[in-house]
């Protein structure tokens, strides 16, 4: 008797590289702004200015920590420096309070203090030094040596920003655009982002390129992105070297070049930026505008995975998992799965369900698996809404059994292109389990499901063939179907050719064809084929 509609079940997803979009940029938090510091139309000797500094004058006290603080002239010495930095500060020098403030803050020459760096920078401020301005926007931004205050931050980065300060019109930028401090305003941060970027304030390029990447306070423009990234890159952005990568691997903005991609993955890569190690990875893994080399992209995964991206973890995992360019290692690949899913990674989270449930690298345990198959599938992640819809028809993994669950998570995979959902969903449909019974519905996921080359589709599209259900009887168009589908290595689709060809239904009798697709089937596992080959031999 021929076999009825079959499920298709799970197996491991070699998910498509990615390229994931970087957050948004950074403060640039910098304790080094240039400082101020007289000049004279003749330098004096060191000599000269050690006189007049022991002497009392604020100016060469200054200029002499100075000295002392850069090792221009003299041998480096921070503590020295602090020292001189201090006697002008006391009378009032605002460059001295300035750097004698930067030295508390890193702990250079004194012992860290970052109240103290705070007074100091907050006396140098009252006397309108641009450094001392923007790093107090920083000290209220971070709460370090002041408590957190955003909207004192942003009033310090709006003064130094009106001085000038290319790293404080930045952050005012990254302010506004984040709302913290200030109402949310886009296109006051991008007002912001582009005064810093005229200066050539390499993170205030790369924000105008994600502006326009993303369309945040101006109008979206792939091709303007480009320019920006470009002139960021050219700087030495890795983040913008990255973007670049991804730009010309995807043809935004610019004609798809992948060997451009590379180079530009390549440069982010070189310089420890993540996203690049990860793009330049599944470049190579894919074989993308560079000769495919696995062990490379094994090693540049896990670079960028060692910097906890998700999607590198993600991808080292599933070459542990396969053996790809490093050794296959299940306990190894499930280590990077879990890491990637723990951070969100719903393909990870999703294979991590699998490992589970297999027993692969870990000893099974069907409610784990659930576990990280439901948090996979609330992300819209088709193979684990897939396995959640047969853990529930099943009622596997501690889950109650429920057709109608069942059906909801197949559809959720199904409308999203899975073949293997589509067809279970069609199984649904066509029983009328979980959902109401209906042949039409169950015909239109079959031929969904076939129409990507799914076995399990091809198969269960031929019983309703053979059988007349929503369509005209064709029992030759069913044999049609379940040859696709037994060439395919579909076991139940090998059985039933094996029946028909004994029988001789819709076709000639054939005891040759019918031993030749038992076979198949029996050497698959099939019980009730290896009867059927020993009934035959019997005749």
């Amino acid at each position: 008797m021929p076999k009825t509609f079959a499920f298709h079940r799970p197996h491991a997803r070699a998910a498509a590289a990615l390229l994931v979009a970087l957050a948004a940029p950074a403060w640039a938090i910098s304790y080094d702004e240039p400082q101020s510091q007289e000049s004279q139309s003749k330098e004096p000797t060191l000599e000269q200015v050690k006189a007049r500094a022991e002497e009392g004058d604020k100016v060469e006290q200054f200029r002499l920590g100075y000295l002392y603080a850069t090792g221009r002239g003299v041998e480096k010495n921070e503590k020295e420096a602090a020292k001189w930095y201090r006697k002008a500060a006391d009378q009032g020098h605002p460059g001295a309070q300035a750097n004698l403030a930067n030295l508390y803050s890193k702990g250079l020459g004194v012992e860290k203090n970052e109240a103290e760096a705070v007074k100091l920078w907050t006396q140098a401020a009252e006397q309108g030094e641009p450094g001392a301005i923007f790093n107090l926007g920083i000290a209220y931004s971070a709460g370090r040596g002041v408590p957190k205050n955003e909207a004192e931050a942003v009033k310090w980065y709006t003064k130094a920003a009106e001085k000038g300060s290319s790293g404080a019109q930045f952050n005012l930028g990254v302010m506004y655009q984040t709302g913290r401090g200030v109402a949310k305003e886009p296109a006051a941060a991008l007002q912001w982002y582009r005064k810093a970027a005229d200066q050539g304030f390499a993170p205030a390029l790369y924000a105008m390129g994600l502006s326009y990447a993303t369309g945040q306070g101006v109008a979206k423009d792939d091709a303007q992105a480009l320019e920006w990234y470009r002139k960021a890159a050219e700087k030495g952005s890795g983040a913008a070297q990255a973007k670049l990568g991804v730009m010309y691997a995807e043809g935004r903005g610019v004609a798809k070049d992948e060997a451009k991609a590379v180079e530009w993955y390549r440069k982010a890569a070189e310089q420890g930026e993540a996203i690049g190690q990860y793009g330049l990875g599944a470049m190579l893994e894919a074989g993308r505008g560079v000769a495919k080399d696995d062990v490379a992209a094994a090693q540049w995964y896990r670079k960028a995975a060692e910097q906890d991206l998700a999607a590198a973890q993600y991808h080292l995992g599933l070459m542990y998992a396969q053996g790809r360019g490093v050794a296959k290692d299940e306990a190894e690949a499930l280590k990077w799965y879990r890491k990637a899913a723990e951070d969100g990674s719903s393909g990870a989270q999703s294979n991590l369900g699998l490992m589970y449930s297999k027993g692969l690298g870990v000893p099974k345990n069907d409610m784990e698996a659930g576990k990280w198959y439901k948090q996979a599938a609330d992300q819209d992640e088709p193979t684990a809404q897939y396995a959640l819809g047969l853990m529930y028809e099943t009622g596997a993994g501690g889950v109650a059994k429920d057709n109608a669950e069942a059906a909801k998570w197949y559809h959720k995979a199904a409308d999203q292109g899975l073949a293997s959902a589509q067809s279970n969903l069609g199984v649904m449909y066509a029983a009328g389990r979980g959902v109401p019974k209906n042949d039409m519905e169950a015909l239109k996921w079959y031929r969904k499901a076939a129409e990507q080359g799914e076995a399990a589709g091809y198969y269960n599209l031929a019983l309703m063939t053979a059988e007349g259900r929503g369509l005209a009887k064709s029992e030759a168009e069913a044999i049609k179907l379940y040859r696709k589908s037994a060439e395919m290595g579909f076991v139940a689709a090998q059985y039933n050719l094996g029946v028909i060809y004994k029988q001789g239904k819709g076709t000639a009798r054939d005891l040759a064809e019918a031993e030749k697709w038992f076979s198949l089937a029996a050497d698959n596992g099939d019980k009730q084929a290896k009867e059927e080959l020993k009934r035959l031999k019997r005749k």
